[in-house]
């Protein structure tokens, strides 16, 4: 699912058919859904993940990747953190809000994956908010620290979350 038009049609020439709403996708249920870095984005989660789950077979899995604001980059960055990235991320998640969410609906969350090279990554781009610069070394060193301090916290920048029928 793309809901961006563009998007779509440059899917559409790489022979990649999307749908542009979740409503489009009828009586058709799926192994594995994913949400890579997706749910931070979508104004109404409870009716998504309602919809997600009605195309979920019994034994599928809902794979979720979202930044964590508990992550020691963004206690870093503050309000430079890339990963807040107001306004197009409407929602920001730490473990438990994610675990709560989809125990709502009858979820759970099975496993946490740490994403480490978002550390990096959302470091690179929060230098830029930052300082206006491409810092490589300052934010190679927050990406590691962050990671570091992970390793005992279990707070990484982003977790992918592999989520079940409860």
């Amino acid at each position: 699912m793309e809901p961006n038009e563009q998007a779509r049609k440059r899917a559409s020439e790489k022979q990649v058919a999307l749908y542009p709403d979740i409503e489009e996708v009828q009586e058709q249920d799926f192994d594995a859904i994913t949400l890579w870095h997706t749910l931070e984005h979508l104004p109404d989660l409870d009716t998504y993940i309602t919809k997600l789950k009605t195309h979920l077979k019994q034994d599928g899995v809902i794979l979720v990747a979202v930044p964590n604001f508990k992550a020691l980059d963004a206690k870093i960055y503050k309000e430079h953190w890339a990963a807040y990235d107001v306004p197009r991320h409407l929602w920001h998640f730490s473990q438990g809000a994610i675990k709560e969410i989809f125990e709502r609906h009858g979820l759970k969350v099975q496993q946490r994956i740490p994403l480490l090279f978002d550390a990096f990554y959302i470091a690179l781009l929060s230098e830029r908010y930052k300082s206006g610069r491409s810092r490589y070394v300052h934010a190679f060193f927050n990406g590691l620290r962050s990671n570091l301090a992970a390793w005992s916290s279990s707070e990484y920048s982003s977790l992918l979350y592999v989520i079940n029928r409860a």
